[in-house]
C-alpha cells in the first residue's frame, strides 16, 4: 500500500481534483494525505469528507504588491518546512499538485527530498507554479492540446479534470424540487467560482425582477462573505409564484446543475469540468482579472467544442438579452448538452490513477523515478 501526498488548496477549483484523486487512491487500497490552505472556502468544503485525511498548510497567494509580496515569501518559506516535515513522517509515492500557491512549496520539498513529483494543470493557460516546477516534475499533465515549454514530451500526458464521483447529472425535476424549486418553471443558475463573484451578483439582484416576470427562477451561489442565504418570492406576468435563492455556498453542486436549464458562471477550469460532467449548457463571463487571463482561454475552448456561449465582464449589459435568447430555445439547449456530453468522453481519473501507479512501479523497478530517502 503506498501512500500520496496531494497538494490541492486555496480554491474550490484546485481542491475538488484533489479530493477525487484521493478517493480513487483509496479505492484502490492506497494511503492519501491532502495538504490545504488556512482559507475559509477550503474549510467550508471539507466537512463533507470526513473519511478523507486534510491537513491545513501555511501559505497565502501570490502578489506583486510590495507588503503581500513579503507576506508571501514568509509564508511559503513557512509551507516549504511544514511540507518537508511531513514527507518525511510519510515517505509517499509521489507529490502531485494541482497548481496554485500550496502546490509550489509541496512540489519543491518533493524535488528535495527525492520523492516523485506530478503537477496538474486544468487551465488552458498553465499558472506560475506549474510553469515554474514543471520543469522538475516526472509527469505533468494538461488539457488536450495544450504544451508548455520546456516540459519534455516524455514527462507530458493530456488529461482533463478529474471530477469527484458524486457530480453526476441527475433528473431535472427531482433536483428542483430538493432546492425547494417548481420543476415546471424554467431555472437559472448563476455561479461566480467557489469565492463568489461580485459582478455576477449584483447582475442577477439588478435583473430579478425582470427574470421573475419572465417566470425564470434563479438559484445564485454568492460566495462565502458575500451576503446571507436569501429566498425571494416573486411574479412573473401570469401571475405564478417565481422563487429566486442566494446562498453563500453550496456543497449540493450536482443537484444544483441538474437543476439548471442554463448556468451563468465564471470559467475556472474546475466549474467547466462539472459543467461538461452534469450537462449544463452555460453563458461564460470570464473573470478579466484571472492570472495570466487563463479564464478567457477557458471559456473560448469551451465555447468552440460548442458547451455554450461567451459574453466578457465588459458587455455585461448584454448579459439579459442573451439570457432570454438562450433559456428559452429548447433546440438550442438540447445541441448545448449533445455537445457537452461527447466532451465527456474520458475518464481523467483513471488515467491518473493508473498513470500515478505506473510511476510507483517504475521507482520500485529501479526505473529513473527517484525515491524518497528513509526519515533522519
Amino acid at each position: 500500500m503506498s501512500h500520496y501526498l496531494i497538494s490541492c488548496g486555496g480554491t474550490g477549483g484546485h481542491l475538488s481534483p484533489g479530493i477525487s484523486l484521493a478517493e480513487g487512491l483509496t479505492a484502490r487500497g492506497h494511503q492519501a494525505t491532502l495538504l490545504i490552505s488556512q482559507k475559509k472556502v477550503d474549510a467550508r468544503l471539507v466537512e463533507k469528507y470526513p473519511h478523507l485525511r486534510f491537513e491545513r498548510m501555511p501559505g497565502s497567494g501570490f502578489s506583486w504588491r510590495p507588503a503581500r509580496l513579503v507576506r508571501f515569501a514568509i509564508s511559503q518559506a513557512a509551507a516549504l518546512r511544514f511540507c518537508l516535515s511531513r514527507i518525511r513522517a510519510l515517505r509517499p509515492e509521489a507529490v502531485v499538485g494541482f497548481g496554485g500557491f500550496t502546490s509550489a512549496p509541496a512540489a519543491f520539498a518533493g524535488w528535495i527530498r527525492g520523492v516523485p513529483v506530478a503537477l496538474h494543470e486544468a487551465n488552458r493557460v498553465p499558472g506560475l507554479a506549474i510553469r515554474v516546477f514543471g520543469l522538475f516534475a516526472q509527469r505533468v499533465y494538461l488539457p488536450p492540446g495544450v504544451r508548455l515549454a520546456g516540459v519534455k514530451v516524455a514527462v507530458t500526458r493530456h488529461s482533463g479534470l478529474p471530477v469527484r464521483r458524486e457530480i453526476v447529472r441527475s433528473p431535472t425535476a427531482g433536483a428542483r424540487l430538493a432546492l425547494g424549486l417548481d420543476p415546471k418553471q424554467k431555472v437559472l443558475v448563476v455561479l461566480g467560482g467557489s469565492q463568489g463573484a461580485s459582478a455576477l451578483n449584483q447582475w442577477v439582484r439588478q435583473r430579478l425582477e425582470l427574470l421573475a416576470s419572465e417566470g425564470i427562477q434563479v438559484y445564485c451561489v454568492t460566495g462565502l462573505g458575500k451576503g446571507e442565504p436569501e429566498v425571494r418570492e416573486l411574479r412573473s406576468r401570469t401571475g405564478e409564484v417565481v422563487r429566486s435563492v442566494f446562498m453563500p455556498f453550496s456543497d449540493r453542486m450536482a443537484e444544483l446543475l441538474s437543476a439548471a436549464d442554463l448556468v451563468v458562471t465564471r470559467a475556472g477550469a474546475g466549474t467547466l469540468a462539472e459543467l461538461i460532467r452534469c450537462e449544463a449548457p452555460a453563458i461564460l463571463v470570464p473573470y478579466p482579472h484571472a492570472a495570466s487571463d487563463h479564464q478567457r482561454a477557458n471559456a473560448a475552448f469551451f465555447e468552440r467544442q460548442g458547451g455554450g456561449l461567451v459574453v466578457e465582464e465588459s458587455g455585461i449589459g448584454n448579459l439579459h438579452t442573451e439570457v432570454l435568447e438562450v433559456i428559452f430555445n429548447d433546440w438550442l439547449l438540447r445541441q448545448f448538452r449533445a455537445n457537452l456530453k461527447r466532451m465527456d468522453l474520458s475518464n481523467s481519473l483513471d488515467l491518473l490513477l493508473e498513470d500515478l501507479e505506473g510511476m510507483g512501479r517504475e521507482g520500485a523497478a529501479g526505473g529513473p523515478v527517484r525515491r524518497a530517502e528513509a526519515p533522519v
